[in-house]
C-alpha cells in the first residue's frame, strides 16, 4: 500500500474519531441541560485512532486465503460496496472437518458505474448477511442521475444553493463522478462551483485516486489517460472550519456536499441551518436515512427541525434519490445469495425488522434467522 494511501487512511480514521468526540460533547451538553447527569462516551477517540496506526500488519488480497490463526483461514471477496469493501469467508477446522461461514459485510449495488460488482465464493455452509434494503428495489441509476441533474438545474434557476448530505466514503466520490459527467455532457457549465466540505471525504477521495485498479475497466481507463473523473474545474476542498464557514456567505448557485449523510453530526448541519428555511434552495438526499435521524425527519416531511438550539422552518425543496445507494436492493441481495451453494442457514443482520422479514420471504427452502442481542446459535 503506498505511503500516501496509508496517510489518507490515517486521516479518515482520525477524522471519524474527531466527529465522534464532537457529537458526544454535544450530547453531554444536552444531557446536562436536561439534568440527566449522564455524559455520553464516544465509541473511540482520537487517541484510540492514533494508537491503531502502528497495528497495520498483514495485507489481504481478494480471493487469496489468509492464515488468521492455527486452523482458521479467511478469504476476502470484493463486496462492491465501497472501495476495498469485502465479504469474508472463514474456514474453521473443527475435529476432522471444516466449517465455512461467510460474512457478507455490506453488499454493493451492482448497477453503479464506478466500482466492480460484488463477487462471492462458490460454497458456504452458513451465511451472515446484511439486509438493509431487503424490502425494496432501487430506482435505476440512469433515472436517478437524471433526477439529480434536474434538481440541481431547477435550484440554480431559482437562485438557491444545493445541499447534499454526503457519506464521506463512496457516496461523495460517486456524486463527484456524476457531476463530472454532467459537465462533460453539457448539463452544467464548467464553471459550476462545487464545495466538498468534509475533511474525511477529501481524504477518502485521495484514496480512490490512488486505486483505479479497483474500478470498472472504463473508469480505470480514464485514470490511465490522465482524465481524473473525480476532479471538476470548480471544485473547492474545504478542510478547515474557516473554509466551511465561508461557504455560507454564498447566497446561491453552488453545490455543497458535506457530512454526515444522515445529518446526525458534522458540517452539513450548519449548511442546513443556513438553507433549509430558504424556498429557493434544495436539499438532496442520496443515501439511506435511519429512523430517528435528522435526515429521516426532513424526508418524512417535518415542517420545523431543531438545529443548534433553534427551530428552523423547512421551506427548501426536498429531494430523495435512492438509486445512488451503495447497498444492494432486494433483488440483488437475493441474486447474491443464490450464487452461493451448500448453505445450511442464513442469519440476517444490519437491517430494520421490516426489511429482514421481507427478505426472509425471498429466501425459500432455507433456514433463516434474525438474531437479536445476546442470541447464541450452535453451528
Amino acid at each position: 500500500m503506498p505511503i500516501s494511501t496509508i496517510a489518507a487512511v490515517c486521516r479518515c480514521s482520525s477524522n471519524a474519531a474527531h466527529l465522534q468526540e464532537e457529537e458526544t460533547r454535544r450530547r453531554s451538553r444536552q444531557n446536562r441541560r436536561c439534568a440527566t447527569g449522564e455524559d455520553a462516551q464516544p465509541l473511540y477517540t482520537l487517541v484510540d485512532a492514533f494508537n491503531s496506526f502502528d497495528r497495520f500488519g498483514k495485507v489481504a488480497e481478494y480471493g487469496k486465503p489468509l492464515q488468521v490463526a492455527p486452523g482458521i483461514r479467511a478469504t476476502f471477496f470484493d463486496a462492491g460496496h465501497i472501495l476495498g469493501s469485502a465479504s469474508i469467508l472463514l474456514e474453521i477446522d473443527e475435529g476432522a472437518g471444516t466449517r465455512t461461514i461467510l460474512f457478507s459485510g455490506d453488499i454493493g449495488n451492482a448497477g453503479r458505474p464506478m466500482l466492480r460488482p460484488p463477487s462471492t465464493p462458490e460454497q458456504a455452509e452458513f451465511i451472515v448477511m446484511e439486509s438493509t434494503y431487503g424490502d425494496r428495489l432501487h430506482r435505476s441509476i440512469s433515472d436517478s442521475v437524471d433526477e439529480l441533474y434536474t434538481a440541481i438545474a431547477d435550484t440554480f434557476a431559482r437562485g438557491g444553493n444545493v445541499i447534499i448530505p454526503t457519506f464521506a466514503l463512496e457516496r461523495a466520490q460517486e456524486i463527484l463522478f456524476f457531476l463530472h459527467r454532467g459537465i462533460a455532457s453539457n448539463r452544467f457549465q464548467p464553471s459550476t462551483q462545487v464545495f466538498l466540505d468534509s475533511p474525511m471525504a477529501i481524504s477518502a477521495t485521495e484514496i480512490f485516486e490512488h486505486h483505479p485498479e479497483c474500478f470498472e475497466p472504463s473508469v480505470a481507463q480514464l485514470f490511465a489517460e490522465g482524465k481524473d473523473p473525480l476532479q471538476l474545474p470548480g471544485l473547492h476542498l474545504a478542510r478547515d472550519a474557516a473554509d466551511s464557514i465561508a461557504i455560507n456567505r454564498v447566497s446561491g448557485g453552488v453545490i455543497v456536499m458535506a457530512g454526515s449523510g444522515m445529518c446526525t453530526g458534522g458540517r452539513v448541519r450548519h449548511h442546513l441551518k443556513h438553507n433549509l428555511w430558504r424556498k429557493e434552495s434544495a436539499v438532496i438526499f442520496v443515501g439511506f436515512a435511519g429512523g430517528g435521524t435528522l435526515a429521516r425527519q426532513i424526508i418524512d416531511g417535518a415542517k420545523h427541525v431543531r438545529l443548534f438550539g433553534e427551530d428552523i422552518p423547512v421551506r427548501a425543496r426536498i429531494h430523495t434519490i435512492n438509486g445512488f445507494s451503495a447497498h444492494a436492493d432486494q433483488g440483488e441481495l437475493v441474486a447474491w445469495h443464490d450464487r452461493i451453494g451448500g448453505s445450511k442457514a442464513t442469519f440476517l443482520v444490519h437491517g430494520e425488522e421490516k426489511a429482514m422479514k421481507e427478505l426472509t420471504l425471498r429466501l425459500p427452502n432455507q433456514r433463516v434467522e434474525m438474531p437479536r442481542l445476546h442470541d447464541r446459535f450452535d453451528l
